[in-house]
C-alpha cells in the first residue's frame, strides 16, 4: 500500500543519512504552510534556555562571595567592597540583557524570522564548541551542576531549528514578506476620470 502523494503532501520520510548535495537542494515552497512543530519546539527551547540562564545568573549574584574566592577577587576595605558591588551589578546587567535578547529571538522565531533562527543556531554552535573545548582541555567538567543542561538545550535547539520543516517555513515567511514589499497594493480609484492624464 502506497501513501498518497500531491503538492501539499510529503513525498516520504527523511533518511538517516543524506549526501551534502541533497541537503543543499532548495525545498519547494508551498503557498500555505502551518507553523511546524520543530519551529514551535525550537522557540520553546530558547525560552527554556533563557530560564536556565536566569537561574544561573541568580545563583551567581546570590553567591557572589564564592565567585570572588574562586577567581581570587577577595577585596578588603570600603572602596574595594564598592568596586565588588559595581562588578556584580555589571554582571547582572550584561546577563539580563543577554536573557532579554534570547526571549526576543524566541518570539521572532515563533513568528517565522529566518535571521533570528540562524542567529540562535549560530550562538548555540558557539556555546557547544566552547563547552567541548573546555571539557577536552580539562578546564571545566560538563556536569549537571555546570553546563550540562545548557549544552543539552543548545543541541536540541540545533536539531529543531535546522530541520527541513523549520527552514522551509522560515523561508516561506521571508518570501511572503518580500513579495508584499515588492508588490504594494495600488489604491483603488472610484472614478476613472480622476486618474492623472485623463483631463482634457
Amino acid at each position: 500500500m502506497t501513501a498518497a502523494t500531491g503538492p501539499d503532501l510529503p513525498v516520504g520520510k527523511r533518511t538517516a543519512f543524506e549526501p551534502p548535495a541533497r541537503l543543499a537542494e532548495h525545498e519547494p515552497l508551498q503557498r500555505r504552510m502551518r507553523r511546524p512543530a520543530a519551529t514551535s519546539f525550537g522557540s520553546v527551547l530558547v525560552v527554556l534556555r533563557a530560564i536556565a540562564g536566569a537561574i544561573w545568573l541568580a545563583a551567581v549574584v546570590l553567591n557572589w562571595s564564592a565567585v570572588e574566592r574562586e577567581f581570587d577577587l577577595q577585596l578588603g576595605g570600603a572602596a574595594e567592597a564598592a568596586a565588588s558591588d559595581v562588578a556584580r551589578s555589571v554582571v547582572l546587567l550584561i546577563g539580563g540583557t543577554v536573557l532579554l535578547i534570547d526571549l526576543v529571538l524566541a518570539v521572532l522565531i515563533w513568528f517565522g524570522s529566518n535571521w533570528a533562527r540562524i542567529t540562535v543556531m549560530l550562538f548555540a554552535t558557539i556555546n557547544i564548541s566552547v563547552a567541548a573545548i573546555d571539557s577536552f582541555t580539562g578546564d571545566t567538567e560538563v556536569t549537571i551542576r555546570t553546563t550540562f543542561l545548557t549544552v543539552a538545550i543548545d543541541i536540541l535547539i540545533l536539531l529543531a531549528l535546522s530541520s527541513r520543516d523549520a527552514r522551509a517555513w522560515a523561508r516561506l515567511r521571508r518570501h511572503g514578506r518580500h513579495a508584499a514589499a515588492s508588490h504594494p497594493r495600488r489604491p483603488v480609484r472610484d472614478d476613472p476620470e480622476d486618474a492623472p492624464g485623463t483631463a482634457s
